[in-house]
């Protein structure tokens, strides 16, 4: 008979690993929204004015209907999401994704648009905007997980100085939240 307070071994198997959670960007669907909204504006923009004029017609508005689509593809922000030694992009076509622990190159983009690119040893290239790891601490830890072992298993050569440039901003920006949320600002 076995009793609720048995304390005999029980055998068990390996334990089955823990899974992890994957981090995501949090303030992609608000942009997404921006950008329907903003393409939503135009077309009524476009519309309304072609309608004033009166030379409004149905091939006209399937122009500016294009023009509009256009600038939602334009907008449209790149889903980024994050697990255990990965990091990936998300666009209207295509996912890619990378290795974050067999990485071997962050480089800064600057330009109009800043974007960080980061490059596997498997040759998978991944571009994403810095801003989105700012705004989201666990895309981060993640990326910074991940980039850490690559530097101890040798495989990343090239930026460090970038990755660590970023982490300061992180930091400043984490500070200055703490600041400004205890009235220290």
């Amino acid at each position: 008979m076995e009793h609720s307070d048995d304390t005999r071994a029980r055998v068990t198997g390996p334990q089955p690993p823990i899974t992890t959670t994957v981090a995501y960007d949090h303030e992609w669907a608000g942009e997404v929204r921006t950008a329907v909204r903003c393409a939503a504006a135009l077309l009524a923009l476009l519309l309304c004015i072609d309608g004033a004029a009166g030379s409004l017609t149905w091939w006209r508005g399937l122009l500016w209907s294009a023009l509009a689509l256009l600038l939602l593809l334009v907008l449209y922000p790149a889903k980024v999401s994050a697990g255990d030694g990965w990091l990936a992009s998300r666009r209207l076509l295509r996912t890619r994704r990378v290795h974050t622990d067999l990485l071997v190159a962050v480089r800064p983009l600057d330009g109009v648009n800043q974007r960080l690119v980061l490059r596997d040893l498997l040759g998978n290239r991944v571009e994403i905007d810095p801003e989105v790891l700012v705004r989201n601490p666990a895309l981060w830890h993640r990326l910074d997980d991940g980039a850490r072992r690559s530097l101890a298993g040798g495989t990343l050569r090239c930026g460090t100085t970038a990755l660590d440039r970023l982490a300061r901003r992180l930091d400043r920006e984490t500070a200055l939240g703490v600041f400004r949320a205890s009235g220290l600002e």
